[in-house]
This record gives structure tokens, sequence and C-alpha cells, in this order.
């Protein structure tokens, strides 16, 4: 742990302990947590399963010894061997249990199962469209072992969609004539779904196997070598002295978690227990202090160069570098960052919040001469994704700089390497662990992309969304923007992405968005549910650290990220700010959009310099819709108002300092 920040813990002079009460975060803790919890043998089996899928992984990607159905298969083995040791069937049963019959019987099923398809995976392609009794029986229980994996990992929602796909395949003769089809037998349903490529171990699951594991396991790498603690340091130490230094810490340390956690809830649950009191230290309310932590939790899911797990769907399904979507993702994601941070300073500025004591905080110098190698790994990861390698390969030497660097300096600062070694065989079992959930929606994700293509729903969605929408933009955007909210606070955002992408992003295509630009607006709202009132997880997981109203919680974290439900419009209409375009009509279009955001960010914490008198809040808001809008009388205007806004707040303030003088 670097000099500085320890363990909840401020150096003030002396060790100052912060606000924190261990019971209330465990419970939070427990409250989010799903699994069971094993020790003596129990545990014992858990981390050899766990690490032995790391290690199968790592190995694949290195030497790819198998076909693509053989491994996918492999990787579904592995992951609901853990998922029924460590789900259990229902809630009311306590986690600490023992396993029972069902849930030995789901695990032998699968694992035996998923073995046949991988002996005979050749034959099973071979012989696509004619298949026996026996493959009929194999997939129906394979299909009803995914939808209770979904069930187990993720709640209700995503199998019940996925039930309700499948029932439109086989009832389409039935449906209304807008819905419905020629329809398809039980066989035909239950070995396109599970014994082909294009369901079940379809695209989403091929991207679990390959890369989402991988970034998962490299992020738990990077958390047990320590760099977690030196990125939260550097964020402190580099942002810590100014006004609302802890919150704009939390902001910088929390996205990056965030991005190699790839959850909003868990990231707001782990890093949150240590940011949230320390804000609350400071003099920001427990309310905005949990609202700022989910909301820069959430924002990790988009921030390049380790987005959430649905960016990689997304370059599979665009047929892209994942490189390519990172630089898109760039401006955009930065302007999120950008509004978190500016109101956090805003709200500081309003409650007349100081920083932290520059002695109390971790000297750049010496965070940076402890931890410095942290950095080799990353920077590694974004080489070698510029210079095109597959993020699986790229990820793969980013994780074997990560242990061979840390390694190095364990053994320069003469630790104990038995220590060490423990260390990276932790992360290699959370790595697999962090993975389960996701693998899990992905299957069950799989059987609805195969329900849609069997049916040629997505034609017949899009079909309809553009003629609901009259051909018109303006109400197709609206549209897809709520279905994604809805959808996405009962589903993970991996789902939801792959669900709204299939059905809606084909009709903004076919009205004139870019497809980039219909993805990455698709997966920007499914995002967003986590902090959107009145089912904020992420929001709620923070008011239960910071002991605060969650209703308030959600609104304010709501607020703190209003610039993610503006922004996606905004790069749809100007996809300049995806980087697409020459580069003065870029750059243009990135200066407007940043005095607009900030604007908007002035405007939704009513200050800028001072707090600002309700005339000025309408201009700052008058503003940021006319930055936001593109177009040269809209930026010409805006930015004039700016400078009067700008101007009305100096004066006023230098009237005020002279009145208190």
């Amino acid at each position: 742990m670097t000099e500085g920040l320890k363990s909840g813990e401020l150096e003030e002079g002396k060790e100052l302990k912060l606000e924190e009460d261990e019971k209330v975060i465990k419970s939070v803790l427990e409250q989010f947590e799903k699994k069971r919890e094993f020790a003596g043998f129990g545990n014992i089996v858990v981390s050899v399963v766990a690490i032995a899928a790391s290690l199968y992984h790592l190995l694949y990607a290195y030497f790819h010894p198998y076909f693509a159905l053989n491994h996918r298969a492999i990787h579904v083995m592995f992951m609901f061997i853990l998922l029924f040791i460590l789900y259990p069937l229902s809630k009311k049963w306590s986690p600490r249990k023992r396993i029972s019959i069902l849930d030995i019987i789901f695990l032998a099923a699968s694992t035996g199962i998923c073995l046949w398809i991988f002996i005979n995976s050749s034959a099973i392609l071979r012989r696509a469209g004619v298949f026996d009794i026996r493959d009929v029986v194999v997939g129906i229980i394979l299909v009803i072992i995914v939808l209770e994996a979904a069930r187990r990992a993720t709640g209700w929602a995503v199998p019940t969609i996925a039930s309700i796909f499948i029932l439109y395949a086989l009832m389409g003769p039935y449906l209304p004539d807008f819905f419905a089809h020629k329809g398809y037998s039980v066989k035909r349903i239950s070995t396109y779904l599970a014994l082909s490529m294009d369901g079940i171990f379809s695209i989403p699951i091929g991207v679990s196997s390959n890369f989402i594991l991988l970034f998962i396991l490299y992020g738990a790498i990077l958390r047990k070598t320590g760099a977690g603690q030196f990125f939260t340091d550097m964020a402190f130490a580099l942002t810590g002295v100014s006004r609302g230094g802890p919150a704009k810490a939390a902001v910088v340390s929390s996205t990056f978690f965030g991005m190699i956690s790839g959850s909003s809830v868990a990231n707001t649950v782990t890093t949150g227990s240590f940011t949230i009191p320390l804000m609350k230290k400071t003099g920001y309310p427990s309310h905005f202090a949990a609202g700022v932590e989910a909301s820069a939790s959430t924002m990790g899911q988009i921030m390049p160069p380790i987005m959430g797990a649905a960016a990689f769907i997304m370059a599979e399904f665009l047929a892209i570098p994942y490189i390519s979507v990172c630089i898109a993702a760039a401006i955009p994601a930065t302007l999120s960052f950008f509004a978190t941070f500016m109101q956090v300073h805003f709200r500081a500025v309003t409650l007349n919040l100081k920083g932290l004591p520059k002695e109390s905080l971790p000297s750049i110098r010496k965070t940076l001469a402890a931890g410095w190698y942290n950095i080799f790994s990353i920077s590694l990861l974004i080489i070698f994704l510029v210079r095109h390698f597959s993020p699986e390969r790229a990820v793969f030497w980013a994780i074997i700089a990560s242990v061979l660097s840390s390694f190095v300096m364990a053994v320069v600062r003469k630790e104990p390497l038995i220590e060490f070694w423990k260390k990276i065989l932790e992360g290699l079992k959370e790595g697999s662990l962090g993975a389960v959930e996701v693998a899990a929606a992905c299957a069950a994700a799989g059987i609805i992309i195969g329900s849609i293509t069997m049916s040629g729903l997505g034609i017949k969605f899009s079909s309809y969304i553009v003629d609901a929408s009259r051909g018109s933009l303006f109400l197709a955007l609206p549209f897809t923007m709520i279905a994604c909210i809805l959808l996405g606070m009962g589903v993970p955002t991996t789902a939801q992405y792959i669900i709204i992408s299939s059905l809606v992003a084909p009709a903004l295509v076919n009205m004139g968005v870019l497809a980039i630009a219909a993805h990455l607006f698709v997966l920007y709202f499914g995002t967003r549910a986590d902090i959107t009132p009145p089912v904020a997880l992420a929001a709620y997981a923070g008011a239960g650290i910071a002991k605060s109203d969650p209703w308030k919680t959600g609104l304010s974290a709501f607020q703190l990220g209003i610039a993610g439900y503006i922004i996606p419009f905004m790069f749809v209409f100007a996809p300049e700010l995806l980087l697409i375009g020459s580069f003065p009509k870029i750059i243009l279009c990135i200066g407007t959009a940043v005095i607009g955001i900030y604007s908007l960010a002035a405007g939704v914490q009513r200050c800028m310099i001072i707090k600002a008198i309700w005339y000025e809040l309408i201009l700052l808001f008058v503003v940021a819709f006319l930055m936001i809008k593109p177009g040269l009388m809209t930026d010409i205007s805006g930015l004039g108002l700016f400078v009067i806004v700008y101007l009305l707040q100096r004066f006023r303030k230098v009237k005020i300092e002279a009145r208190a003088a």
C-alpha cells in the first residue's frame, strides 16, 4: 500500500479514523452479494475450479488449440460449474448452506452436455438441420439449464424475456398479423438454440469466452498487485488539495475501477466504502457523496480503453476492431467525466468547501516512485490495441506484463514471494468468479438472439420503429432511450445492449444514423439505468454505505450523470464527437460541446464562479441547449450568452468581495 491513504485512514499528523460503520458496509455488501460462502474443503474446490478456468482461458488466448464451438463449450462448462456451486436455488436458502441435490443435478447435467458438445462438435456442425431425438433432448435440457443459470445469477428478468422470445418462435402462426410468422417446432427451436453457433453459443458467449473473462481477470490481477491503491493514491495526490478534493478523487478513481470491474454496483460498493465516508468528512451531504460514487462508477462502463463487457460485443456486432469502438467512445466518455467532475467542483464552491491539507495527502513523487510499474501493463495494453492486436491477445500480454513487473518489484523489495504468488492465485480465482454472472447473461442473451434470427423479428421490429416514428429521428431516439432505460432497470447492461441493439439499432441505421453511433446510443442508455430512479441500483448501494435516503441519493446520482442522457443525442446528430469527419469540424464540435456541458453542469448545481441567481440560471440552461445542438447560429448565440453569464458572475463576485473588505 502506498504512502498517504491507508485502509480508510487519512494521515494528518496522526491517523484519523474515517466515519465508517463497518457493520453497515458489511450489510450492504451482503445485500448485493448473491453467492454462497464456503470455508474449508468447499472453498478449496471453488478455488481450484476458478483458478483452472482462468489458466485455461489464458492458455487458449495464446495457443488457440480448438475451434470456436469447442472453446465456448468449455467456457460455459467452467462458468456453470462455479455458478451452480456458488449461487443458491433460492434467496430464502442461506448462502452459507451446503449445495442441494438440485444444484448437483444442474451442475452434472451442464458439465456432461458441454463435454459432449466439446467431444462431438465436428459431428454436430456437420449434421446441422438433421438432428435425432438425442440431439433434441440435449437441446431442451441445455436451454432449461441456461434459463435457470441466468435466473440464479441475474434475477428473473433475463430468463423471463428469453422465455417470451422462445414462445414467440414457437407460437408464430397464432400471433397478430404484424408479429406473425410460420412458427417452428420444438425440435427445430431446441437444436437451433443449443447446438448451433446462432443461439446459446453465438456471439455473446463467444465474446464472454474470448474477451470478457480475460479483461475481468486483468482487473482482478491489477487489484491484487496493488495497482488499485496506486491509482487511488494518485487521484488523491492530484486532486485532493483542490476544492472538494475527495469527491474529485472519487470521480477519477471510481471511473477507473468501474472501467476494469464492468459493474457499476460492484464498484460503488467496493470503492465507495472508502470514498463516501471521506467525502462526508469533507462536508458533502451524505446523499450527494453516495451519488458521486454511483455516477462515477457507472461511467466506467463507457470509458475507454477498458470499457464494460458490452463494448466487446459491440465490436463483434459491427465487425470492427475493438480499438475503433474505443476511439469513437473517447470524446463522449470524456465529456461525461468532465460534466460530473465540474458538478462536484461547483457543489464544493456552493458549500464553500476546502481541499484536504497537502501534508495529509499522498506525495505524487513518492506514489510514483512506489507504484510506477503499475502503469506499464496498461500502457502495453493500449499500445497493442492501437497496433490492432486482437483484444484477446492484447489483454493476455497485459496480464503477463502485470504479473512479471509486480514479481520483479517484489524481488527488488525483498518481499515474501509466497505472499506474492498467493495474491496472484487470488486474482486468478476472482477473475473467473467475476465472469460468472456475465457468462450466464450472455448465454441467455444467445437464446434471445437465436429466436430473433429464426423468426425475423429484428426486421419486423425495425420496420415498426420506423413506422411509429414516421421516419423522424426526433421521435425514434426518445423511443429508443425509454426502451433502453426501462429494460436496463431489470436486465444487466450486457444483456440489455444485446436485446435493444438487435431490435432497434437497425431501424436507427435505416433512418440515417451511423452504425457506431446507433450502438453507442443504446449502450449509453443501458448504463444510465443504474442511476435512474426509481430503480437505481448503483445509487441505492451507495446510499447503504452513506446511510442516506435512497431516493435523494438516486436523484443526486441522476443529476451528476445528467450529461450522459444528453451526449448520446449530441453524437447522433454530430458524429464529429465520435472523431468522424474533418479535423477542423471535429475541433469546433468538441469545443462547443465542452462549453455546452460546462454550462449544463453549472446550471444543474446552480453555480459557476459563485452561486447563480435565477436569470443567470436560465441563461446557463439556454447556453447548454444552444451549444449542444450543432449549428453555426446556435454556436455563436450560445457563446455570446456564455460570455454574458461569465461577466455577470465575475462582476457580482467582485462586488461581494469589495463589500466584505
